[in-house]
């Protein structure tokens, strides 16, 4: 049976502490609090904070790495190495070349010059490499223009 009071004490303790955490604190403090509570601590921090279980359980395990061995030195990565979506560009490494084609046709400005801009929105761009095959947004079109050196007029 899960004690309401206290689950409604874990809930104010993490609204008024969660603008603090990054991703590894919030995993700690929910295991922290998970353990401190005992048996069914951790679907009452569940409970109280939505945090997925298997979250919890991950902090727990991260809290008894650290006490068996209180020297190592704690890494400042927030996630695994390797973590994270992948550059569209290495997923599709002819996205840059297939925008740099588009662009290139309608660029303005003097050839010579290190600046180039198109009349083409990056909106549009997106539209036109979609069709293409190239799966991108107008954000990721703007980012690849910018390492192009040109600059789009929108």
């Amino acid at each position: 049976m899960q004690d309401t009071n206290r689950i409604t004490q874990i809930t104010q303790r993490y609204q008024e502490l969660n603008p603090l955490f990054n991703e590894r604190l919030r995993r700690q403090w929910a295991a922290s609090e998970a353990q401190t509570y005992g048996w069914g601590g951790i679907v009452a921090v569940n409970n109280a904070t939505g945090l997925a279980m298997g979250t919890i359980r991950l902090g727990i395990k991260e809290l008894k790495a650290r006490m068996e061995r209180p020297n190592k030195p704690i890494s400042q990565r927030q996630r695994r190495s390797g973590g994270g979506r992948k550059r569209l560009t290495l997923k599709d490494p002819l996205l840059a070349k297939a925008l740099d084609d588009l662009v290139d046709p309608v660029t303005r400005g003097d050839p010579m010059s290190a600046l180039r801009w198109t009349c083409k929105s990056t909106t549009q761009l997106a539209e036109t490499l979609n069709n293409q095959g190239h799966e991108c947004s107008a954000k990721t079109v703007g980012t690849l223009i910018k390492n192009l050196g040109a600059s789009s007029e929108v």
